[in-house]
């Protein structure tokens, strides 16, 4: 039987001023992506005092200086602010927010999410591999999110304004393709915030989502760090079929 999503919906369009609100996309994206960060800043200060929260850093002998989180937290406002907001202020006027009084089924809403990841996965993929493979594109654009070989969770929104806003067009541009139901398309973004914070969080921990998916299907962490490490492996952000099919899959650091 089919969960019903209707009372979600109906509670969210109970709220239906601050959905379709010209501040709303920023606002969302802005506060996920810091409440998912919040939990990897408190391990980050734990693993400093406590050697069993360090034994699950990928790279134990790295730490998080505070001049750090200060410069990545305002490179997150500044690309938010003077980069994002516009756009989505554009969009606002453009294609304003239809909000249709039925809920998606759940069965619909998981698999259109997953069909919205792995579109993104190899969107993300390709454009990561063309920056890394046309030294131009990597100096003049890239190079800012590879200014720290040792990742952790404030790290993930660390770009420059052309990464920042082909990343943000190719999650926005996604759902909108695939004509998902708005309630979706908000699951999906609240999932690929914390796929991609958790991807830079520095940790391996038993309960990260790369241990959930079988047979090495998604690289989770530790896949995303080491090509922080090495550079030229592990191009795409998820999943690991395109990396395995490019010959760039690296699953060990040795």
């Amino acid at each position: 039987m089919n969960m019903s999503l209707q009372p979600v919906w109906n509670v969210l369009l109970g709220q239906a001023a601050i959905l379709n609100s010209p501040f709303f996309p920023v606002a969302f994206s802005l506060s996920v992506y810091l409440i998912f960060c919040l939990p990897f800043i408190l391990l980050d200060i734990l693993s400093t005092r406590f050697s069993c929260v360090r034994s699950y850093k990928l790279q134990p002998g790295a730490s998080v200086s505070l001049s750090s989180v200060w410069t990545c937290l305002s490179v997150t406002l500044y690309n938010h602010l003077l980069y994002i907001f516009p756009l989505t202020l554009i969009n606002w006027y453009l294609r304003p927010v239809y909000l249709p009084a039925e809920a998606p089924p759940l069965s619909h809403l998981c698999a259109q999410v997953l069909v919205c990841l792995l579109l993104f996965d190899f969107q993300s993929f390709t454009w990561h591999l063309l920056h890394h493979k046309v030294p131009w594109l990597y100096r003049n654009f890239h190079k800012v999110h590879h200014a720290y070989t040792s990742t952790s969770a404030l790290t993930t929104e660390h770009t420059g304004a052309w990464e920042t806003l082909s990343l943000g067009l190719f999650a926005a541009a996604t759902p909108y393709l695939l004509g998902v139901h708005p309630l979706t398309e908000m699951v999906f973004f609240t999932v690929n915030i914390w796929l991609s914070v958790e991807d830079h969080c520095g940790y391996d921990l038993p309960f990260a989502t790369h241990r959930l998916v079988p047979f090495g299907l998604y690289g989770g962490a530790r896949h995303h760090d080491l090509h922080h490490l090495k550079s030229k492996v592990n191009y795409a952000p998820y999943f690991t079929h395109w990396d395995r099919l490019a010959g760039t899959l690296c699953t060990h650091q040795d």
